[in-house]
């Protein structure tokens, strides 16, 4: 087994996808059926894009510490990231049905957002835990998407379970103007941060 392993505790593929890119090996560690993983992901009453990312992060980066532990794994790093879409104070999360993700969308449409993707870190030195985060922030400007395309881009489930209800990757990139920032940030994992805290870790990347 490689000693550069990591775990990654996202079911994201796209998150997946980044760490491969930049050729961290990496296994899941996936929350148990009985763990409420979505009750992290809660917003508090008046809170902050920058000081939600920040929180949700580390609330799921100590959950997924505890997992380990009480499955006994191997002690190795442990990765979370989460990524949210703020419209100025407002935080657009994943929508919960279709009319919501089109309401985020039309939200969005003909102006410029924040994307704001928290990495978290945990791992272990000489027996004591030693815990990093960066926060990438990004911005995206939507060109004005005409409502059947909006209509079209639901219908085809891809909003589903995306913050801001959209996927840079996806179909909508057509209609997004100007990125300032990270691409791999909006995706959910920005590279450059990541490798950052790898490198704090010790670890070759």
């Amino acid at each position: 087994m490689s000693a550069n392993l990591i775990y990654l505790a996202s079911q994201s593929p796209r998150r997946r996808q980044l760490l491969d890119q930049l050729g961290q090996v990496h296994e899941l560690l996936l929350a148990d059926t009985d763990e409420d993983a979505e009750a992290l992901e809660l917003q508090l009453h008046g809170e902050l894009p920058d000081d939600y990312v920040r929180r949700v992060t580390a609330n799921k980066l100590a959950a997924a510490l505890a997992r380990r532990e009480r499955r006994g794994l191997p002690v190795r790093p442990v990765l979370c990231s989460d990524t949210t879409v703020a419209l100025g104070r407002d935080i657009l999360g994943k929508p919960a049905d279709a009319a919501e993700a089109l309401h985020m969308l039309t939200r969005l449409s003909g102006h410029t957002h924040r994307v704001l993707t928290a990495v978290s870190l945990g791992w272990e030195v000489g027996g004591v835990l030693q815990q990093a985060q960066r926060v990438s922030v990004s911005h995206v400007r939507f060109a004005a998407v005409p409502p059947r395309v909006l209509q079209r881009y639901v219908a085809s489930g891809e909003p589903m379970g995306k913050a801001g209800a959209y996927a840079i990757q996806s179909q909508i990139a057509g209609w997004i103007e100007h990125i300032e920032g990270s691409y791999s940030g909006i995706m959910g994992l920005p590279l450059f941060e990541t490798a950052q805290l790898l490198r704090e870790a010790g670890l070759e990347v």
